[in-house]
């Protein structure tokens, strides 16, 4: 069968070709540029826990420990005030899971690239072709034909193609894909400086920094990184605000006098304090010291919200910035576009070797576009809140919450809540509906990630359940006891033998894994996880049919839906147990029975060519019109860069809106109007119909 096309070879196409050469499909990674990945330390990745471990998985591991840093907490201030700390579990030798939530990971974007290169070059089922410019694609019932320009310009078959080439995505556009949106919801100035500050090792968001102004939406973000490094982001008014290199060199100096503390007057500067001291730097303001500082680089970060209309179209597929952009408040684009590679590539891997229903390939855009599409509404919904600086109810925003602005930005922030939680897959076409009669077995919800908790292979090693991801079904059974007893023996006892049988049977490839506890399970409960780590369901004991018809619901069987209610009728009835007693208290004869929504109204703007998420990397412009039949929000942007130095870069941005309020007429129809509460509210990003924007009038 012929390999896997990936086009486009930034972090979510790397890691795409990374997770199918682990599951025994070639792929050949279609790259346009040289192959050589420019350092720019100011531009960064901050990995969820999740994400990250899905990176570690794909022999990245090392990296991550060496290049990325994982903070000991992170605060909120406000002016001169403390409003919020969050403190980080420390790592520890068996990484166990403790009360406190686990760090991000920080590290530059250019060293986790080089990482990713790295591990494909040693992978023998992946090809980079660099050079290779897309120019045009050909599908039919067999597989899909890609047409490169350059010097390795040539005809690629391939049995798929995923488009991970980012916002400009050529696959989209020769899919003829509409990609509405926003443009230039937020911009940042960034630096990247090696510096000294007060909280070594903790990240921090200054809300109405002093000497900054106290308007809303004023705010700076410092983040470390490793070897001394930070990177800092100071959130920009709207409007035409260019930013130079001198203005940004206050910024700079603003934030970290501000930071310092107070001293007294250096002798000799007067009143001004404005004489030099013996390292070079001035005192900036009365009784302000600027500490000392390197400057190493800078620029301006543009955050669009758009998302593709199709994210499958026959054999190709769009992931990463390609389908989606997003960032606003915090969220991380690179995070979502971790989890689309994640999600395709296990399908694709059972698609290769198996042959794939439409069920099991449609449910990659089911999912994942609907994960992203709430992220989005849900910034869409509190950007007025946050930047906006009217008065907005809260019951308008945020139905049924009272929540603070610092919670809200921490959310997006550390990856938690509508902002930034990993997704819960509650309507995939591949699980049954959540929960059974008498509520579920377990904390994890069917469609939500798994908890990491210890536990023992068929070998006997002990690992983490996040560690065996990425291959096939994973059955958990909890059986309490397990650790103490011999191996040899409770694989002989109690569920075990039956367990194995069921597990061998089933219709895709699974392993058998037993741990001591999981939240809210009892004992001889089985878990079903999916390979990208989210619950399938939680059984009552060994039940094969019911095993049965799960895997053939996670890999599309022509029954898929169906087999969701055999999944949660198996809650429900008698467990199959073997007889015999003799093992551990898991493993006995006794045991317990148990038991996508979209953004809100309708764009009809598209911008095929927005611009770079890090506008001053390049010099990069993006309009938005109203489609045909329709009316929109028409947007003018522009980011443009200088260099000063070699290491000062400016961006400048331009926008005006002009939104329709009212139903959208456009040719693709299907959204109705949504207001966030807030009077003149730009327009959300429109998927694919229905509004669950909820607005004053509902």
């Amino acid at each position: 069968m012929d390999p896997v096309i990936v086009v486009g070879a930034g972090p979510v196409g790397l890691s795409v070709a990374l997770a199918l050469a682990r599951l025994g499909v070639p792929s050949v990674v279609l790259d346009e540029t040289p192959g050589q990945e420019e350092t720019r330390p100011a531009r960064t990745a901050v990995l969820r826990p999740d994400t990250a471990a899905f990176v570690g998985r794909l022999g990245c591991a090392d990296a991550l420990e060496s290049a990325g840093t994982r903070w000991t907490a992170w605060r909120i201030m406000r002016r001169r005030r403390l409003v919020e700390r969050v403190a980080f579990a420390p790592r520890t030798p068996d990484d166990a899971a403790g009360p406190a939530p686990a760090s991000p990971v920080h590290l530059p974007q250019h060293t986790l690239t080089r990482a990713l290169r790295a591990a494909l070059a040693r992978e023998k089922l992946a090809e980079v072709v660099t050079g290779s410019r897309l120019a045009d694609l050909e599908q039919d019932e067999h597989g899909i034909s890609a047409h490169t320009r350059g010097p390795n310009g040539t005809w690629w078959r391939g049995s798929y193609l995923i488009g991970c080439d980012g916002p400009r995505s050529t696959v989209r556009k020769l899919l003829d894909i509409r990609f509405p949106g926003r443009t230039a919801v937020e911009r940042h100035a960034v630096a990247a400086l090696r510096c000294e500050l007060p909280w070594p090792g903790e990240a921090l968001l200054h809300r109405s920094p002093p000497r900054q102004g106290s308007g809303p939406g004023s705010e700076v973000s410092a983040r470390p990184l490793a070897d001394g490094l930070w990177r800092l982001d100071w959130l920009l008014p709207p409007g035409r605000e260019l930013v130079t290199p001198d203005a940004l060199v206050a910024r700079i100096r603003d934030s970290l006098a501000g930071w310092s503390g107070t001293s007294p007057a250096e002798p000799g500067t007067g009143s001004t304090g404005t004489g030099p001291d013996g390292d070079g730097n001035r005192w900036h303001g009365p009784g302000r010291l600027v500490p000392p500082y390197e400057l190493l680089d800078t620029g301006v970060h543009t955050v669009h919200h758009r998302l593709a209309r199709r994210w499958r179209q026959g054999r190709a597929f769009l992931a990463g910035d390609a389908a989606h952009l997003l960032g606003a408040l915090g969220t991380q684009g690179l995070d979502e576009g971790l989890r689309d590679a994640e999600n395709l590539a296990w399908k694709l891997g059972l698609a290769w070797h198996h042959g794939a229903s439409e069920l099991l390939l449609d449910s990659y855009q089911a999912e994942r576009r609907g994960a992203v599409a709430a992220r989005l509404r849900a910034a869409d919904q509190a950007l007025p809140l946050l930047r906006d600086g009217r008065s907005v109810r809260w019951r308008t925003v945020l139905p049924g919450a009272a929540r603070g602005r610092s919670t809200l930005l921490t959310d997006g922030h550390l990856g938690r809540g509508p902002l930034g939680a990993p997704p819960v897959y509650a309507r995939t076409p591949l699980a049954p509906p959540a929960g059974a009669a008498d509520g579920p077995l377990v904390e994890t919800v069917p469609g939500a990630p798994v908890v990491d908790v210890a536990v023992t292979a068929s070998d006997g090693s002990v690992v983490r359940l996040h560690d065996r991801l990425g291959q096939g079904l994973l059955v958990v059974l909890v059986a309490p006891g397990t650790t103490v007893w011999d191996r040899r023996h409770w694989q002989s006892a109690g569920l075990m033998p039956r367990l194995t049988s069921a597990v061998a049977a089933l219709p895709m490839p699974a392993e058998l894994l037993v741990t001591e506890s999981y939240p809210g399970a009892a004992a001889h409960t089985v878990l079903l996880v999916r390979p990208d780590g989210h619950l399938v369901t939680a059984l009552a004991g060994v039940r094969p049919e019911q095993m049965t018809a799960c895997a053939e619901a996670v890999r599309g069987g022509a029954h898929g839906r169906g087999a969701g209610a055999a999944c949660r009728a198996g809650s429900e009835g008698a467990p199959v147990r073997p007889a015999g007693t003799g093992g551990p208290a898991g493993l006995g004869t006794s045991g317990t029975s148990g038991a996508a929504p979209e953004i809100g109204r309708s764009d009809s703007s598209d911008a095929p060519d927005s611009s770079d998420a890090f506008g001053a990397f390049g010099t990069s412009g993006a309009s938005d019109g109203a489609e045909r039949g329709g009316s929109g929000e028409g947007t003018t942007g522009a980011d443009g860069a200088t260099d000063a130095g070699g290491a000062m870069e400016a961006g400048g941005a331009t926008g005006a809106r002009g939104a329709a309020e009212g139903r959208n007429g456009g040719a693709e129809g299907g959204g109705t109007t949504g207001s966030a509460g807030t009077a003149g509210a730009p327009s959300p990003v429109d998927p694919v119909g229905t509004s669950m924007l909820h607005s004053e009038s509902d």
